[in-house]
């Protein structure tokens, strides 16, 4: 059985969902298909999502969206018509918009989560209705119905471990069953939605859950690339990458396919290919476990900007015991999560996203290490970028980072911070955000 899932370009209109449902009644193994919202059909079009997320702001700043509403609902029904479906799945799609923008308005962050789940939710129904008239066994299954819990985190939450065993019963519905991505419900019945780019998380935790052979993510390109094909002209595809160099690859920037949607799926060793709707018969990226052929040691370039670091030095810190406890303990109580943390004898460099730290934030926390930590120096470096270099070859080969400093040292690129960790699989390098692309060149130039 395969998990099959497709994003927003591919359900963009209805010419894109019919070749969606050709893709899915060509294999029999595609039993449970996971949607995203309508996205662009045009480079200056607006993603369903990003409509909802207007229609929100409009509700909670106006008190009514009549404009925002009718704006999507003909979208949908567009899509509805050129399909040939009846109007009964625009009315069903209308109340149901309706509904949520006339929702208890109280708390912002739970009315916005269930305004931007109207997009996935409504893509899968209209997804069913069209696989029915065509004379497809299909049904559309409500997250909530099938049990999908998640952390009530609204934007951000997580699964919770009883959705595995809940959502296993899939396996067994007949015909084809189709879900939303994105989203599921707290344990208080509440609509939460996972991080932005979230259906390939839904994808990857119903594989896990129904125990499939393997995870289709099917989206606009025919592979993922070596490097940012905007960026770089006719980069090398990359047909096989293991979890973890895509793990590194999707944390550094590339935008194909969600970081944290590897995590279901290779813990239960389900394999993962990444295919393009509008050319099927393409190989598309496959992620495994382990990968055999390596014949570069270089797999992959990314890079992504909004870093900042935190550079605190105080003398004979090697000998303190436990103040990588406390230091780690100030962020846990000031509830802010870091990204790396290299470190010398007598230093160590906190490696942040810039998002997470305001003002405010900032200052509580450089006077509280101050006060706490009684350090010798400490300051704070915005506006950086971490590029990195990822693959399973680099450990066993020599001259790497004499390779990658080297091209970034003649494109006068200084290195703010270098950083490799134990598993050699990918190398970081932390530099001026405006150096990020001239970076991502050179080194493309320089292994490729």
């Amino acid at each position: 059985m395969k998990v099959a899932k497709f994003g927003g370009t591919s359900l963009a209109s209805a010419s894109q969902i019919k070749k969606v449902c050709s893709i899915i009644t060509s294999d029999p193994e595609r039993r449970i298909v996971v949607v995203s919202a309508p996205g662009k059909r045009s480079k200056d079009d607006v993603k369903v999502t990003d409509m909802l997320i207007s229609c929100a702001k409009a509700g909670l700043e106006k008190g009514s969206a009549e404009s925002e509403l009718q704006a999507i609902v003909t979208r949908y029904a567009e899509i509805a018509n050129e399909l040939g479906l009846s109007d009964d799945i625009v009315k069903i799609i209308a109340d149901d918009i309706n509904t949520r923008i006339n929702s208890d308005k109280a708390n912002s962050e739970r009315y916005m989560d269930n305004l931007k789940a109207a997009g996935e939710d409504n893509s899968a129904k209209l997804v069913a209705a069209y696989l029915c008239s065509i004379g497809k066994e299909a049904r559309y299954v409500n997250p909530k119905d099938a049990g999908l819990y998640l952390s009530d985190e609204y934007g951000n939450a997580q699964v919770l471990p009883q959705s595995y065993d809940n959502l296993m019963s899939l396996s067994d519905y007949a015909g084809i069953t189709i879900f939303p991505g994105f989203f599921g419900y707290s344990t208080a019945g509440e609509v939460v939605t996972l991080p932005r780019g979230g259906s390939d998380i839904t994808g990857s935790i119903l594989a896990a859950a129904v125990k499939a052979d393997l995870y289709e993510n099917f989206t606009d390109v025919d592979n993922v690339y070596s490097a940012n094909p905007n960026l770089i002209s006719s980069p090398k595809p990359i047909y096989e990458a293991t979890y973890r160099e895509m793990r590194e690859l999707a944390y550094a920037g590339f935008s194909v396919f969600h970081e944290e949607a590897l995590v279901p799926v290779f813990k239960r060793g389900i394999p993962v290919r990444i295919k393009n709707t509008n050319n099927p018969s393409a190989p598309g990226t496959t992620i495994v476990k382990e990968r055999h052929n390596i014949t570069e040691p270089v797999v992959g370039i990314a890079g992504d900007v909004g870093f900042c670091f935190i550079y605190l030095s105080k003398y004979l810190m090697n000998r303190e015991i436990g103040f990588g406890r406390k230091l780690l303990q100030i962020l846990e109580e000031e509830h802010i999560p870091f990204e790396h943390m290299p470190s010398g004898i007598d230093n160590i460099t906190i490696i942040l996203k810039q998002s997470h730290l305001d003002e405010h934030s900032e200052k509580r926390i450089v006077e509280r290490i101050k006060t706490e930590l009684e350090v010798d120096d400490i300051s704070v470096q915005k506006n950086l970028a971490l590029v990195m270099i990822v693959g399973e070859g680099m450990r066993n080969t020599v001259g790497i980072t004499a390779r990658a400093s080297g091209a970034l040292s003649r494109e006068n690129i200084n290195l703010d911070m270098i950083s490799q960790g134990p598993s050699e699989v990918s190398m970081i390098f932390g530099i001026k955000d405006y150096e990020r692309d001239r970076a991502i060149k050179a080194l493309y130039n320089e292994f490729f």
